[in-house]
């Protein structure tokens, strides 16, 4: 093999790649008639190319059947949610009556709490990372005013230590223990949006359990980038969104899981809707909820079809590839890009994910205080699609657009080799 830091080393890895004919599944933005180098797969994924077809074949559906289209075709909508269960299972690592599809991610969040936030005057407070994503800061700060107790109080956030970018498991735990008496609730980000840091999610359901407390995550960031295991690891719930690694297009539609030992108490305290009641008798329109067994006894209303017909395509492909097999995919590019930026002069700027592989999904974050936001900026007019988080973690007293950070994310089923190799050679010229 070639040097690895060389542009043929990169094309021979492409060339062994076992997962290359994925990037074909999907459209690439151009760039001065040229694909760019799309590294931003953690905020918005590419549009698969069955995703057109899927939606004509919806419209066409309604043309046809208008309100018969719940009950015929291939695939009925009155059923629609079954037919992205076995997919979504099988990205969050849950057996297929543990997961649903609705709504959206924050909705889904509020409803998860309003089952496994249930304070009183001793046990009432929440474990959770400082700097999670401000959409779980606001929902958490809702729920406990909405519960009368006060955020100051009821939120209690894990730091990193002094001098240190990310958590140490010891030090969630350590915590954990620390308020075990008086926690309700363990919630976590799968991965943290801003460091790239993938949570031990095991052992921290393992240590809210010990304490008396639900655990639970957001895997907005872990959906469909890290290899998860709800069903093994024991979570009380999760929740994620589809428009980042899971390729679902802007806004797309929510996933949650609730573990057997939840879904199948239909005695759980939930909010209702129509959706989450009995099928076999939800046309009778009777008074009394009575929730489907499983997580689909949290849906509340029908299925937003067109989206969902989107989402069922990325699915479709994700089963097809496997998780097992895009994970390790996913170390290798991660793990070059990494090799590759070690390999630039030091001092501008330092990479704040951890370096186990273990810790980390796709995403690397690359902090810097010198010039960060212009450095993006040549970045993305020479054909770089990245994301920029204005961030001053040097605790310096520095302008804006200096300090932040550059997040980069090479996933598995579009992005190669030789374009991470091109963006560290277009990062070390800029």
């Amino acid at each position: 093999m070639p040097e690895a830091t060389t542009l043929a080393y990169a094309r021979e890895m492409d060339a062994r790649d076992p997962m290359r004919h994925f990037r074909d599944r999907f459209f690439i933005p151009q760039h001065n008639g040229q694909d760019s180098l799309y590294l931003c797969g953690n905020s918005l994924g590419l549009q698969p190319k069955t995703a057109e077809a899927a939606l004509k074949h919806e419209l066409e559906h309604w043309k046809t059947h208008g309100v018969e289209g719940h009950f015929r075709g291939d695939l009925p909508w009155m059923d629609y949610h079954k037919f992205l269960t076995e997919q979504s299972a099988h990205v969050v690592g849950a057996m297929p009556e543990e997961v649903v599809v609705m709504n959206t991610l924050t909705t889904n969040l509020h409803l998860m709490m309003v089952s496994f936030y249930r304070p009183d005057a001793t046990r009432f407070k929440i474990i959770m990372e400082a700097g999670a994503f401000p959409s779980d800061q606001y929902a958490v700060e809702s729920q406990v005013k909405w519960h009368g107790f006060s955020p100051e109080e009821a939120i209690v956030e894990v730091q990193p230590r002094p001098g240190e970018d990310t958590l140490r498991t010891e030090e969630i735990i350590a915590t954990i223990e620390e308020h075990g008496a008086q926690t309700a609730l363990v919630l976590f980000g799968g991965v943290n949006y801003f460091t790239g840091q993938l949570f031990d999610m095991q052992a921290i359901t393992e240590a809210a359990h010990r304490a008396g407390a639900y655990a639970g995550f957001d895997l907005a960031h872990a959906a469909g980038n890290a290899h998860l295991k709800l069903h093994d690891w024991g979570a009380d719930f999760a929740v994620w969104c589809s428009y980042k690694y899971l390729n679902s297009g802007p806004g797309g539609p929510s996933g949650a899981f609730v573990h057997e030992r939840h879904g199948n108490n239909p005695d759980l305290p939930r909010f209702a809707g129509w959706w989450g009641h009995d099928e076999n008798e939800r046309f009778l329109m009777r008074k009394g909820f009575h929730p489907m067994p499983g997580a689909a006894g949290w849906q509340l209303s029908n299925a937003q079809i067109f989206s969902f017909a989107v989402h069922k395509a990325s699915l479709d492909i994700f089963y097809e590839a496997t998780m097992p097999a895009l994970r390790r995919k996913s170390e290798q590019l991660t793990g070059y890009l990494e090799e590759l930026l070690h390999s630039l002069p030091t001092g501008r700027f330092r990479i704040i994910t951890p370096a186990n592989p273990a810790a980390r999904g796709c995403q690397l974050s690359i902090f810097t205080e010198q010039g960060g936001k212009k450095l993006f900026d040549t970045l993305s007019e020479q054909g770089v699609i990245a994301d920029w988080r204005e961030d001053n973690l040097s605790g310096k007293q520095l302008p804006p657009g200096e300090a932040g950070v550059i997040r980069v994310a090479p996933t598995p089923l579009y992005n190669t080799f030789e374009e991470v190799y091109r963006f560290v050679e277009l990062l070390g010229t800029a």
